[in-house]
């Protein structure tokens, strides 16, 4: 695909100071399925900075006060956890990350999603005094394969099994009740040291750094750092509904893999054409290396947030100094 029309990766603008926030009036007491996760951890971190309380679900024996067991497969949590706190942030899901795509493991990718979703809001709708906010992890699968278009909130899903699971994920979180503002947050690419990347990162250790395809395809992407602060945001803003947690500025996967090879001082020799992408991983080599997607942040830019990292390039350089 044309990279022409892409911001150039040769000099990125100066990291902007993020906007001031609306204090919030009292620290929330926020409960986190997932917290121990990839993003869980950073918003964890960045929550109790804040000053707010945050309480972990875990699917073993509690070993603090701020643990709370439950059994999402077995749609087992108790109702009265929900009394106590003020917003819910829902993490939970396999990864799709892990490979091959089997038919067990496809199941098991919309299972943990749905049954986790279909847990919290039930939970919700049981509970005397629920909690007013609801932000419910989903992605941008849902929009599919789409070069040349350009993706808003407002755009209709696509077709593939991505798709669908985030179509099913969603639907479970509107078992919430009517009063919880839901907000569904659909993530990228996460840029940090560790998720997607890592399969990249050791190859290029390796010095085995590799293109991907033709390169072009755009790569919705968000650093660590944003997704956490996106999420956090949301907790007290008015937003509601889906809500795309991209960066502001499309980047190609080339730009993404060259640069991590930059970063980690490493050569970038070699190529991995589609074809052997697709024999090699089968249905998820397309949906997950050579999807082009660039999604546009709408929501979250037009109510004011701003982001730390606007390129990809410093979203890099802030784990890959």
């Amino acid at each position: 695909m044309p990279t022409t029309d892409l911001p150039s990766a040769a000099a990125p603008s100066p990291r902007k100071a993020r906007a001031p926030r609306a204090p919030v009036r009292k620290p929330l007491r926020i409960l986190i399925s997932g917290a121990s996760g990839f993003i869980g951890a950073e918003l964890t971190r960045q929550l109790q900075e804040d000053g707010h309380e945050v309480l972990s679900l875990v699917r073993r024996q509690p070993k603090t006060p701020q643990e709370i067991n439950w059994a999402p497969s077995a749609h087992m949590l108790d109702a009265s956890v929900m009394d106590g706190v003020d917003a819910v942030i829902n993490l939970s899901g396999a990864s799709i990350g892990r490979l091959p795509w089997t038919r067990g493991y496809k199941k098991q990718i919309l299972d943990s999603r749905v049954q986790a979703t279909r847990t919290l809001a039930e939970a919700m709708a049981r509970a005397t005094t629920p909690p007013k906010v609801f932000l419910s992890g989903s992605a941008v699968g849902i929009y599919g394969d789409r070069p040349g278009e350009r993706l808003t909130e407002e755009s209709k899903r696509g077709p593939g099994f991505l798709g669908d699971v985030v179509e099913a994920w969603e639907q479970a979180a509107q078992l919430r009740p009517a009063k919880t503002r839901l907000v569904t947050f659909r993530t990228g690419v996460v840029i940090g040291n560790g998720g997607s990347l890592l399969p990249v990162m050791a190859l290029t250790r390796l010095g085995l750094g590799t293109r991907l395809g033709t390169g072009g395809d755009i790569w919705p992407w968000i650093s660590l750092y944003d997704e956490a602060a996106a999420i956090r945001y949301l907790l007290t803003s008015k937003l509601s509904g889906p809500v795309n947690l991209v960066g502001p500025t499309p980047a190609t996967s080339d730009r993404i893999t060259h640069h991590v090879a930059k970063r980690m001082h490493r050569w970038y020799p070699f190529v991995a054409p589609s074809w052997v992408i697709d024999l090699a991983l089968q249905d998820a080599g397309p949906a997950l290396l050579l999807s082009s997607q660039q999604i546009l942040p709408s929501k979250l830019l037009a109510d004011g947030f701003v982001f730390r990292d606007e390129t990809v390039e410093q979203a890099i350089d802030a784990f890959l100094p």
